[in-house]
């Protein structure tokens, strides 16, 4: 494995914007991923784990640390409808791989950018449906001492948007999932189902130059006022109501015409341009409203930034 450096950053996330990693590499098995950990330790660098950089903003100055973008490519049919992938599987990989065995359940996450490193991060979600339904086990990786642990779904304290892995102590190395085992028509209605869940995302919201919804709803003590008899905790529904959708632009960065939630980049922008729209459609919320926006994409590389 070769840790590189200098390495650039905005062809590797969905917004297409930031600067450069001081330190790179793409370790591609559990060995190799303690290796980069124990030279960041080392050198007394920061980390960040890359997936598909589908919901992360990476500032224009970059990341000054070691920049992990895990190459675990391996999926593996285990026994009583078991699936293990690694955590550099795109989530949509594993997706067709079960369905082309038969194995149903996961294609209602379909279309979902992202590896699955970073689908249980986030522990993604679609209507009912969340990640943890189906994860029984995973294999982390422990960052100080590099050590491989086996954990069960309990150990990731799950939540909405939320897992364990969020206080970066440890990362994924691969996760074990338990899924339907089906027959051959049963998977050829669950592959139809995938192509209308991916059409439907596909009109519905932007899928190239986004983080997908740039802040998340609101949570009930959030929110001192009621609408129509209850709280109302949909963030888009606050903005909708501000005439922006497909309007309000600062910069190279512009809100999507498809989703009022979902910022878009264009030729050009850098990532202040994405923050300062950001910053601008929380003080229009709290003007009209008297509540801030909180943002739920991932902001690296920041420093002494606060978007609340």
């Amino acid at each position: 494995m070769k840790i590189e450096v200098n390495i650039p950053l905005s062809d590797k996330n969905w917004f297409c914007t930031g600067g450069c990693a001081r330190c790179f590499c793409e370790p591609a098995t559990e060995q190799e991923f303690a290796t980069a950990l124990c030279f960041a330790k080392d050198k007394g660098l920061e980390v960040f784990v890359l997936g598909l950089g589908a919901n992360i903003l990476i500032s224009d100055d970059g990341f000054d640390g070691l920049v992990i973008r895990p190459a675990l490519h391996q999926i593996k049919m285990l026994t009583d409808g078991l699936v293990c992938a690694g955590a550099g599987v795109k989530i949509q990989d594993l997706i067709d791989f079960c369905l082309d065995n038969n194995l149903l359940g996961l294609e209602e996450f379909s279309g979902i950018p992202g590896t699955v490193g970073g689908s249980v991060f986030i522990n993604i979600h679609y209507m009912t449906y969340f990640l943890a339904d189906f994860l029984v086990s995973a294999r982390v990786i422990d960052k100080n001492s590099g050590q491989v642990l086996n954990v069960d779904k309990a150990w990731f304290n799950f939540g909405y948007d939320q897992s364990k892995l969020f206080d970066e102590h440890n990362f994924l190395v691969s996760a074990t999932f338990k899924l339907k085992q089906g027959s051959s028509i049963e998977a050829a209605y669950c592959k139809g189902r995938r192509d209308e869940t991916i059409r439907h995302r596909n009109r519905r919201y932007p899928m190239s130059n986004t983080c997908g919804s740039f802040f998340r709803n609101f949570h009930e003590n959030e929110v001192p006022f009621l609408i129509n008899g209850k709280k109302m905790l949909f963030v888009a529904y606050y903005l909708d109501k501000l005439g922006i959708k497909g309007e309000l632009a600062v910069g190279n960065a512009v809100v999507s015409h498809q989703h009022v939630n979902m910022l878009v980049t264009r030729t050009g922008a850098t990532s202040a341009d994405v923050i300062n729209l950001a910053k601008t459609m929380q003080a229009m919320v709290k003007e009209k409203f008297g509540i801030v926006p909180h943002a739920e994409c991932r902001l690296v590389g920041f420093k002494n930034l606060v978007l609340d």
